[in-house]
C-alpha cells in the first residue's frame, strides 16, 4: 500500500516560488523515495535510483523553493537509446498533483531528448492508470502496443502495460505501426 507522502511535506505555497531542475543526487533520495512509495504499488528502491544515476540515465528532479527549504515537486528517469528516449519512471509529489507539474516534467524530458537528437520517446503505462494515459494522450502520444502482464500487482497477479510513443521531431519519418 503506498504511503501518503502528502502529509510528510508541506503543501505548495500560493505565492510565487522559485522552480529549478537539478540532477538527482544522494541528498535528495530520502524525499524522492517518499514520493516514489506514495506513487507506486511496486516502487523503485534506493538501489534502483542509484543504479540509474551510475548508468548515466537522465535523472532530473524538479524542485520548488530555495536552498535548504527546497522540496521535490516531481522527477523523471529516462535513458537514451538509438534514436529514442525511454521514460523509465516519472512521479509528482502528492501535494503538487493537479497543478501542471507532470506537464512541466514531460516538457523538460522532451527538451533533453531533442537536445540528444533523439527522434522518439517511448514509455509504458499501466492499463489501470487512466489519469496518466489521459496526460500522455493529451500530450500527443500514441499507443503502439501492449506488453501483457508487464507490471506486478499486490495480489500476486500481473497487469498489462500500454506502450506509447511520441514523435519528438515532426520531420522524422514515422515507420511505427
Amino acid at each position: 500500500m503506498p504511503i501518503d507522502a502528502g502529509e510528510l511535506r508541506p503543501a505548495m505555497p500560493a505565492e510565487p516560488v522559485i522552480w529549478q531542475f537539478v540532477d538527482l543526487c544522494a541528498d535528495l533520495l530520502d524525499e524522492l523515495l517518499l514520493i516514489e512509495n506514495a506513487s507506486y504499488s511496486n516502487p523503485w528502491t534506493r538501489g534502483n535510483f542509484l543504479d540509474a544515476v551510475k548508468s548515466d540515465y537522465r535523472c532530473q528532479v524538479l524542485l520548488w523553493g530555495e536552498g535548504s527549504g527546497a522540496h521535490i515537486a516531481g522527477y523523471f528517469i529516462a535513458m537514451a537509446g538509438y534514436e529514442e528516449a525511454h521514460l523509465l519512471n516519472i512521479a509528482v509529489a502528492p501535494s503538487c498533483r493537479g497543478q501542471g507539474v507532470a506537464l512541466v516534467l514531460l516538457n523538460q524530458l522532451c527538451l533533453w531528448a531533442r537536445g540528444q537528437n533523439l527522434d522518439y520517446l517511448w514509455l509504458e503505462v499501466r492499463r489501470s492508470n487512466v489519469r496518466a494515459q489521459k496526460l500522455y494522450r493529451d500530450y500527443g502520444m500514441q499507443q503502439v502496443g501492449v506488453r501483457k502482464e508487464y507490471y506486478p500487482v499486490e495480489d500476486g497477479t500481473r497487469e498489462d502495460a500500454l506502450v506509447l510513443t511520441y514523435q519528438l521531431h515532426p520531420q522524422a519519418i514515422s515507420s511505427i505501426k
